[in-house]
């Protein structure tokens, strides 16, 4: 591997762990991570819970040392942006007007949040929050000498209900407005998402499902005061968050010709349409094997895991990409987990109590097991993780079982 050049464009968590898992594996040549920001690489999930709240220092956000960077002799360069890929000289520009040359290009470009498509939609007061720097914005609003603000969130999403959990932590009145008819449908089964949406509303946030914003009206300081829905009704907001969802960032993919799709669109080996490039984390779209379809996956694990094989294939020893899919979320003193991917699963079951909030939501397809939602039950998480990873036969007639074990059938199965 000596003498071969890596450069990777992106510096949040799939492009730093890819270059960490490059020198981790022996890679000896030279790695170049690029990101746009101005911070050093940096974890993303606190941004909307314990750093909002202050109980995360920034500090405590990066992933890595400043000092890893240069004792691994990772080159890192922060504040800059890839603008041009010639995949024919294989040279990647930046807005710097710096040219890199590479061997292997690493995209890991990440995502970008959706905007709102309504007048309005850019006031004062209207957010996003995907950064360090939005969530700084939104921590010194939400302060605000003190004082109880009315916050919308538009979307009921895991950033919308993440963030309305902090938010009324810390005092503020909370309306969440979502335009499906439950929140989390796309990413949870109907069970818990209702217990989620009870969670929430009984804590004070105002939950507005099957509703639409169709206008956002600004006061007499120009900054947004409410927000109006598609039933006419006026909700009063001194901020408002926007989440609803992502777009993949694919504009160097697509100037440079390869395969996109939502997303860039890799093989099993997160091989883009150049071999010589790669795509991994939420821009890119893999085939799972654990979905039956090419999907794009938003998470921390994805991302992690993705490195890893990248850093394995530029070391020689590749491998097809087929980590099982995790995810987790925390809103109050809620922790769910989700072992595999629910969506589209045709029966379910529940163990556990779900009056106490300790149950898990076993999601099958055709009688197949394809994932697990575990709310404060973390052993079930481990377990199901273990389980689909071996492709259990686990059947939704052994979980509805009176006295179902799931922690005693996974000894038997050792």
């Amino acid at each position: 591997m000596a003498g071969r050049s890596v450069v990777i464009i992106g510096a949040g968590q799939a492009g730093s762990d890819t270059a960490a898992a490059l020198r981790a594996q022996g890679f000896t040549g030279s790695i170049t991570l690029v990101g746009d920001e101005r911070h050093p690489p940096y974890q993303r999930p606190p941004l909307s819970k314990g750093y909002l709240t202050g109980a995360t220092l920034r500090e405590d956000l990066l992933l890595r040392p400043e000092t890893f960077y240069p004792a691994q002799d990772i080159e890192l360069l922060c504040g800059d942006e890839a603008v041009g890929l010639d995949r024919e000289i294989r040279s990647v520009t930046l807005r710097s007007g710096r040219e890199l040359r590479y061997d292997t290009l690493v995209l890991a470009t990440g995502a970008r949040p959706r905007r709102l498509p309504v007048p309005g939609a850019d006031l004062p007061g209207v957010l996003t929050l995907r950064g360090a720097d939005d969530s700084d914005t939104l921590r010194a609003r939400l302060a605000d000498g003190g004082r109880t603000l009315d916050l919308a969130v538009v979307g009921a999403g895991f950033i919308g209900l993440e963030l309305a959990a902090t938010a009324r932590k810390l005092g503020h009145r909370v309306t969440v407005v979502e335009a499906l008819p439950r929140a989390l449908q796309r990413a949870l089964s109907p069970e818990m998402s209702a217990h989620l949406s009870t969670e929430h509303q009984r804590r004070g946030v105002r939950l507005l499902l099957r509703r639409e914003v169709t206008e956002l009206l600004a006061g007499a300081t120009g900054e947004v005061r409410a927000l109006r829905l598609n039933d006419g009704e006026l909700v009063p907001a001194d901020l408002v968050v926007v989440g609803i969802g992502v777009l993949p960032n694919v504009d160097l993919a697509v100037g440079a010709g390869l395969a996109v799709g939502d997303g860039i669109l890799v093989d099993e080996h997160l091989r883009t349409s150049d071999p010589d490039i790669h795509a991994i984390g939420d821009c890119a779209r893999f085939p799972s094997p654990h979905a039956g379809r090419p999907v794009r996956l938003e998470s921390v694990q994805n991302a992690t895991d993705q490195a890893r094989t990248v850093a394995a294939a530029v070391c020689g020893a590749g491998e097809p990409y087929t980590a099982v899919p995790w995810f987790w979320s925390e809103q109050y003193e809620l922790r769910l987990q989700i072992a595999g991917l629910t969506a589209g699963h045709d029966q379910a079951v529940v163990a556990g109590d779900v009056e106490q909030g300790r149950f898990s939501v076993f999601c099958f397809r055709e009688g197949r097991l394809t994932g697990v939602e575990s709310l404060n039950r973390a052993a079930d998480h481990g377990i199901s993780r273990r389980l689909l990873a071996a492709g259990t036969d686990l059947t939704p007639e052994q979980v509805a079982r009176p006295g179902f074990d799931l922690k005693h059938l996974a000894r038997q199965a050792t």
